[in-house]
């Protein structure tokens, strides 16, 4: 696997010899002279690309998907921007202890984009479903208040929740389990988009129809 490249580099490491040089390095030679033995192979990266190939491939097959270290699910995105896009959106981004709200307007091919981090207090991510959408719904709140978004507005929603979920649909996914430190109870299994929904109801945010991506596809589709 991947990580076996890596503890090959860290052996490698220790097994360097300290070799002392015959002048006084320069603050650059001993950058690169730290640095030499983190290079890569090109024999190393070779075994990492087979490495990478066979997890997604396992990813991909009908008997190891289940069990596959990397989860290759489908999005179900047709398209990607073609730079005509124009109109107000907004952005929300849960991957970590920061959450990230944007109000995007784009104009073709140029783009403004206004955003703010929230923090996520642990509290949130250990404790109840219902609160950790609560916190995201109040900070949607906010930050549309600041912005001057009128609610009623319902601004097209692009939701980027950066845990494996098993996608149904571009408004349908499904938390298979929590990682990055999150533990909220009353998550996994259940519909995240349907539980974003209800919040933002409870909380009288107005709720347009909306996408929901994974970190990967929305690198991917950023270029």
């Amino acid at each position: 696997m991947v990580f076996d490249v890596f503890k090959d580099v860290v052996h490698a490491l220790e097994d360097v010899p300290y070799r002392k040089p015959r002048r006084p390095l320069s603050n650059l030679e001993r950058i690169q002279e730290c640095c030499r033995s983190l290079v890569l192979t090109d024999a190393q990266l070779h075994h990492m690309m087979i490495a990478l190939e066979r997890s997604m491939e396992e990813g991909l097959a009908k008997e190891t998907a289940a069990k596959a270290a990397v989860k290759m699910l489908p999005s179900y995105v047709r398209a990607v921007p073609n730079g005509r896009e124009s109109g107000d959106f907004l952005a929300l981004d849960l991957g970590g202890t920061n959450f990230r709200v944007l109000l995007i307007r784009l104009k073709g091919r140029e783009a403004e984009m206004i955003g703010k981090i929230f923090r996520v207090p642990e509290s949130v991510m250990r404790g109840s479903g219902e609160a950790l959408f609560d916190h995201i719904a109040d900070c949607m709140a906010k930050f549309m208040v600041e912005q001057g978004v009128n609610n009623a507005e319902k601004l097209p929603l692009g939701f980027t929740f950066s845990f494996p979920c098993k996608q149904e649909g571009l408004t349908c996914a499904k938390l298979i389990n929590w990682t990055k430190g999150f533990n909220a109870s009353g998550v996994e299994g259940a519909d995240v988009v349907t539980m974003l929904r209800e919040a933002c109801k409870r909380r009288d945010v107005g709720f347009p129809g909306n996408f929901l991506s994974s970190w990967e596809f929305s690198e991917i589709s950023n270029g």
